[in-house]
């Protein structure tokens, strides 16, 4: 049986959804009417995938109803887990019990569940189609800070290997880790070698020099100098030649010459095996989806690893919930109906 993350661990703002802060109006007004009324219907909710996908965001979607719900401990939730294989359609998640105690929840549920199942999703894509790369999560930069906890956890989830900030690897127990940026050398006059010493002189010995090469637009020579320099103390360079330049060493064919181009990184690799330098790795990263890293590796292009950053967060797997039973008798609307499902474990 795997194991569900505790409710506590995501530090939900619990006064401020039980009071109907960040859920639409109508099932805010919805819970105050039925309580008004007295209406305490029991109903078993049915929430289900509009997609195929790596499912996430459950864990975090019980936490929500147990914490912010009324009477959360009388409610029912059975549900599938993070990671689970969900196909379009299938029910993965369902909660029976008085509606006016969570009718608020439904757009918050929701709406994590469709954040982490297309993050997740996203990833598991890259991953299978980087068949055995290592897939670097750096899609940071490309949203509000807020949502990092969430998307690192379903970013490991999918099978990212890495994340870029600790509050990626936040929930998932890691920190994050990174590369020397172009800023850093710019800081440095634009020396690469200068900004490399640097990070060797005032970060910890336990984090691995990965060098990025392409501030003078030069990655082989870049790379040379400084593998010859700290020899055994690199662990990897990384190139991240912008889309709209070509590298001094690559020859101008066709529309696949610039940015991160095959013949790019085969230069790279030829140059550092030719002076003994074979255990270097080497970091792509620039612009990378899932079609473009399965062209690199169906091309057998010499990569360790790719990081990838807004890509991630293109996908879209959304859920809805219909209320299919009423005090135990069948009632959804036209086009619902209770569709139970053997996979789903008690919460």
């Amino acid at each position: 049986m795997k194991k569900r993350l505790p409710p506590k661990t995501f530090g939900i703002p619990v006064k401020e959804m039980k009071n109907g802060f960040y859920s639409d109006k109508y099932f805010a007004r919805t819970r105050d009417i039925l309580n008004n009324d007295k209406n305490h219907s029991v109903v078993v909710m049915q929430v289900f995938s509009k997609g195929d996908g790596i499912l996430c965001g459950i864990d975090e979607a019980i936490a929500i109803l147990r914490l912010c719900a009324e009477d959360s401990g009388k409610l029912k939730i059975n549900a599938l887990y993070d990671g689970n294989r969900v196909s379009n359609g299938e029910t993965v998640l369902t909660i029976e019990g008085d509606y006016s105690g969570f009718a608020h929840l439904e757009t918050i549920y929701l709406g994590v569940m469709a954040r982490g199942t297309s993050i997740a999703s996203a990833v598991h894509e890259v991953v299978e189609a980087a068949q055995g790369k290592t897939v670097l999560f750096f899609s940071a930069r490309f949203d509000h800070y807020r949502t990092q906890l969430a998307d690192g956890y379903a970013a490991f989830v999918g099978g990212a290997h890495e994340v870029s900030t600790d509050a990626n690897g936040f929930l998932h127990g890691v920190q994050g880790i990174g590369t020397i940026p172009h800023g850093l050398i710019a800081a440095y006059n634009g020396n690469t070698l200068a900004a490399c010493k640097a990070f060797i002189n005032h970060t910890s010995p336990d984090v691995e020099l990965i060098a990025l090469v392409d501030f003078d637009n030069d990655c082989i020579n870049t790379s040379l100098q400084v593998a010859r320099h700290f020899k055994g103390k690199l662990w990897g360079v990384r190139l991240d030649t912008a889309g709209d330049i070509r590298d001094v060493s690559v020859i101008a064919v066709g529309n696949d010459s610039s940015g991160v181009c095959p013949e790019l990184v085969w230069k790279v690799r030829r140059s550092l095996d030719r002076e003994g330098f074979d255990r270097v790795k080497i970091i792509i990263s620039g612009g990378f989806n899932k079609e473009r890293i399965k062209r690199f590796v169906g091309l057998d292009v010499p990569f360790d690893a790719v990081g990838v950053g807004s890509s991630f967060l293109k996908k879209r797997i959304d859920f809805t919930a219909d209320i299919v039973m009423v005090n135990g008798k069948p009632c959804a609307k036209k086009g619902r109906k209770y569709s139970p499902n053997p996979r789903l474990g008690a919460v």
